[in-house]
């Protein structure tokens, strides 16, 4: 999709009340989230540039498109595995445009530029995309007692070059 920047989410607060929305209707009920308040106080922890937590969001046009986040920990019970992408997710118009790789590519960068040498990641149910970006099925784990699996990856030296 052209004309797609991203961001540090710190950089545009303005996206909090849409991501919040989008991210309580799509995981809210399987964290137990009661209100969307909940989902706002998290999205807040991750406005940072400096320290993890840290969220990015996609966009072009002041249209919000996504979201991708870099964390210390994202599965209770794996504290041995950091740091964590997460909560990578884009709006349902905006899918299939090559925008969650592009988000994946960029907390990629961050964790390159922290000297960060594996990244670990958990899904329910995206195991063959995230696959397609380099990542591996490192063994299955059960999250809110549903099945998935915790995958990670090497992070090469050097930067991607994506836009």
């Amino acid at each position: 999709m052209r004309g797609v920047r991203i961001s540090y989410l710190i950089k545009h607060p303005e996206y909090v009340p849409q991501l919040a929305q989008w991210l309580f209707e799509h995981w809210g009920s399987i964290l137990g989230e009661e209100t969307i308040e909940t989902r706002i106080k998290k999205l807040k922890a991750h406005m940072n540039r400096d320290r993890l937590p840290i969220a990015w969001v996609a966009h072009t046009n002041g249209q919000l498109l996504g979201t991708a986040a870099l964390r210390v920990h994202d599965l209770e019970g794996r504290e041995d595995l950091t740091p964590w992408l997460g909560g990578v997710f884009v709006g349902s118009h905006f899918r299939r445009r090559g925008i969650g790789a592009a988000l994946c590519a960029a907390v990629e960068d961050a964790a390159r530029l922290r000297r960060i040498r594996t990244l670990y990641l958990f899904t329910l149910d995206k195991q063959v995309w995230y696959s397609r970006l380099g990542w591996t099925v490192l063994g299955p784990c059960i999250w809110q007692h549903r099945p998935g699996d915790i995958m990670g990856k090497a992070i090469a030296d050097g930067l991607t070059t994506h836009r």
